[in-house]
């Protein structure tokens, strides 16, 4: 469950990144034009790479999530603290008299 776990968290990260990489078409970040990645690669071959990586890493990141609920299913406990009555403390003790004062005696 926390390896799962771990690689949903990483799944999720580099989507966001990628997501974000991506030209928008109101201008965002736009991060990934072809002006950032110089002549790697065209402007086209850039937006196919993250489409495809957006698509790959959200296929991932439904799968893990629909894994993590199936396994997480039966081990929550569904208790409220409003439906456990309040443990019943113990009767508070009488308060100790004060000792009499010592007689001298001669």
């Amino acid at each position: 469950m926390t390896i799962l776990l771990v690689l949903h968290l990483f799944v999720t990260l580099a989507l966001i990144g990628v997501v974000l990489l991506q030209r928008s078409e109101g201008g965002g970040l736009g991060i990934g034009s072809s002006q950032g990645m110089g002549s790697f690669m065209s402007g086209r071959g850039t937006a196919n790479l993250l489409t495809r990586s957006t698509g790959v890493l959200a296929t991932l990141f439904m799968v893990l999530a629909l894994a993590l609920a199936l396994l997480g299913r039966g081990q929550s406990q569904r208790n409220s603290i409003l439906d456990v009555p309040p443990a019943s403390a113990p009767a508070p003790a009488e308060p100790a008299l004060p000792a009499a004062p010592a007689v001298p005696t001669n």
